[in-house]
């Protein structure tokens, strides 16, 4: 018996029991389409975190104050306390002190309340230099962003988020408008692109001054105290030396050591490593899960076969006595599950790409499917098929004829 013929058999016994053989599919569909999503659900969403810690800027370090302790001993979080300045930017953009450092933005932040006639909007304004722009990799959809002259002249100027533009001026083109931010009349010289958003945070609802007139006109006593210090490196392979540049630089300038320091430095590649690490390991475990659905397809597919070898040992018995060799008989057995594990394969692979399409929806999180994962997913389908299917098939190339033939 040749290869084709094998294969119209198998094709003909599943036909024979169709609702045994679809119930049995089904529960390769399930375990297919499970791993599938689950893996695809952890794949996206480191991803997603990935791309959220990348839109902070190009090769970032941000530098953060320590904690501070009231006078009763109470310590607040990291970032509470009041110790970077801006001579701490000057010194890390100094090439001589750091040459792996490419740019410095020094930024001091907070809730402000803006107001265009009787529309008004809370919103994070951030005071800062020209270099925030490329230090945090943005560009400017509209008009420009701020320049030097700005912040040597501390100039009321602005350059708005999208998200501010929109719910301050709507869709009039907000450049060269008057906003109010506090009690200071700001004139809006440009608008950022937008940069997107995450579950927490709106990149675009934002309003950049000069840091200079942050300072003066908003900070409340010209204080020179700054909320972060974002450093961009030469390239990613400068990071690391980058890192250590600036922790070098403000550690001397603190008069600190590194276990005593009053500030912090965070690398980008660290907080990607972190994020992806932990939605790996939920992605694993997640897949794990949804892995034993797919055992239980394949203990479905052990079934079906057993149950078939005995409802046919006279058939079984009659082809052997009619000259079928064991590895014939061994042959149909293994196609018939080989075909189950595909089917049910390929019906899984297509239910986990239209959950692609419907999942995002529904739980609000993307899903990564590769086209090398919906492969891979057939290929195990087909060896769950063939490997719960060999026992079954052992079994009935072993049966002897006469006791096949008499079996009823």
């Amino acid at each position: 018996m040749g290869p084709r013929e094998t294969l119209r058999t198998a094709y003909d016994a599943i036909g024979h029991r169709r609702l045994r053989s679809i119930l049995t599919v089904l529960g390769i569909t399930i375990g297919i389409a499970a791993v599938m999503l689950t893996v695809g659900l952890g794949q996206g969403a480191q991803q997603q975190v990935a791309s959220q810690i990348n839109a902070l800027g190009t090769n970032l370090l941000v530098v953060s104050p320590g904690s501070s302790t009231s006078t009763s001993g109470v310590r607040a979080g990291r970032g509470s306390a009041t110790t970077l300045t801006t001579v701490d930017a000057q010194t890390l953009a100094d090439s001589t002190v750091a040459p792996d450092i490419e740019a410095v933005a020094p930024t001091m932040s907070g809730t402000q309340s803006l107001a265009v006639g009787d529309t008004n909007w809370s919103t994070s304004v951030v005071g800062t230099t020209p270099s925030w722009l490329q230090v945090r990799d943005r560009s400017v959809a509209l008009g420009r962003f701020l320049s030097a002259d700005d912040q040597a002249d501390a100039a009321t100027v602005t350059v708005l988020g999208s998200t501010s533009a929109e719910q301050l001026f709507g869709a009039r083109n907000p450049v060269g408008q008057t906003v109010t931010i506090g009690s200071q009349s700001f004139t809006v010289v440009g608008e950022l692109k937008s940069a997107g958003s995450t579950s927490t945070t709106d990149q675009d609802d934002t309003a950049i001054v000069p840091e200079t007139t942050y300072a003066a006109r908003l900070a409340g006593s010209g204080s020179a105290n700054l909320s972060d210090i974002y450093v961009q490196a030469r390239n990613s392979s400068a990071l690391s030396a980058a890192y250590q540049e600036a922790t070098n630089a403000l550690v001397a300038a603190h008069g600190v050591t590194a276990s005593t320091a009053d500030f912090s430095v965070t690398s980008q590649a660290s907080l990607v490593q972190t994020a992806t690490s932990t939605a790996h390991t939920l992605t694993v475990l997640l897949g794990g899960i949804a892995a034993i659905s797919l055992l239980v397809g394949g203990i479905g597919v052990m079934n079906i076969m057993l149950v078939s070898v005995t409802e046919r040992i006279r058939e079984i018995g009659l082809r052997k006595a009619l000259g079928a060799t064991p590895g014939v008989i061994r042959a149909q057995f293994l196609a018939e599950a080989s075909i189950l594990g595909l089917v049910g394969g390929g019906l899984g692979i297509i239910i986990g790409l239209i959950g692609t399409r419907v999942l995002p929806n529904v739980v609000g999180q993307p899903v990564s499917i590769s086209v090398q994962a919906a492969l891979l997913a057939l290929l195990v389908s087909v060896v769950v098929g063939v490997v719960a299917g060999v026992y079954p098939a052992s079994r009935a190339a072993r049966l002897a004829p006469i006791e096949a033939l008499r079996s009823e």
